[in-house]
C-alpha cells in the first residue's frame, strides 16, 4: 500500500514539473500570437559590456518620462503605457498603478529619478528599465553579434536598430532584434568581421 502512495506522489510531482514549464511556454506563445507587435528603437549598445553570457543587453530610447511626481523610489513598479507611432512604440504615459486605458502597457522598474533642483534646471524625469532588455542568442552567434555591433556602431550604413516586442495584457515577449530591418541573426551571418 505504501508503494502505491509513493508511486502516486511521484506521478503528481512529475506532472507538476511538466505543467509549470509548459504553462510558461504557452503564456509566451499566446502573447506572440494574440499580442500587438511594437518596434522599440534601441539606444546604442554599450561597447564595454553589451553581452553577458548568451544574451544581448538592450537599452531603449523610451526609458524615461517627464513627471511632476517626486515620490518615485528605485525599484518601484512603473506601469508604462505604449502607443503606436508609424509602426514604432511611443511612450504614452506612466503610472504607479494600473489605470484604465485602451492602450497596451508593460510593467517596468524605476531606476532613477532626476529631480529638478536649484542646480539642475531640467524638468524632473523618471528613468526606468523595460522588462524585455535581454535578447538571448545561440552561443555560437553571440560573440560574432557582439563583434558586428562593436565594429559597426559608428557605421553610417546602420540606420535603425530595434527590438520587436509583442505585448498583451501587460505581458511582453521580445521576439527579435533587427538591424536595418534584418534579423540580428541573419545580419551577423551576412556581416561577420
Amino acid at each position: 500500500m505504501k508503494k502505491i502512495y509513493i508511486l502516486i506522489a511521484f506521478c503528481v510531482l512529475a506532472l507538476i514539473q511538466i505543467f509549470i514549464p509548459a504553462q510558461m511556454v504557452l503564456s509566451q506563445e499566446t502573447v506572440l500570437e494574440k499580442g500587438k507587435a511594437y518596434k522599440f528603437i534601441t539606444r546604442p549598445i554599450d561597447p564595454n559590456d553589451p553581452f553577458r553570457g548568451k544574451y544581448i543587453t538592450l537599452r531603449y530610447e523610451i526609458n524615461s518620462f517627464r513627471t511632476i511626481d517626486t515620490t518615485w523610489q528605485r525599484g518601484d513598479d512603473v506601469y508604462v503605457y505604449i502607443k503606436d507611432s508609424l509602426g514604432f512604440a511611443k511612450l504614452d504615459t506612466i503610472s504607479k498603478q494600473k489605470i484604465v486605458r485602451d492602450t497596451d502597457y508593460v510593467i517596468g522598474k524605476a531606476t532613477w529619478l532626476n529631480r529638478k533642483t536649484e542646480w539642475n534646471k531640467r524638468p524632473t524625469h523618471l528613468n526606468f528599465d523595460l522588462p524585455f532588455n535581454r535578447f538571448y542568442m545561440n552561443e555560437n552567434k553571440a560573440k560574432p553579434a557582439e563583434d558586428v555591433v562593436r565594429l559597426r556602431r559608428n557605421d553610417s550604413t546602420i540606420k535603425r536598430v530595434y527590438g520587436l516586442v509583442h505585448i498583451k495584457d501587460g505581458t511582453s515577449v521580445l521576439k527579435d532584434v533587427f538591424i536595418n530591418d534584418i534579423s540580428i541573426k541573419e545580419y551577423v551571418e551576412q556581416n561577420r568581421p
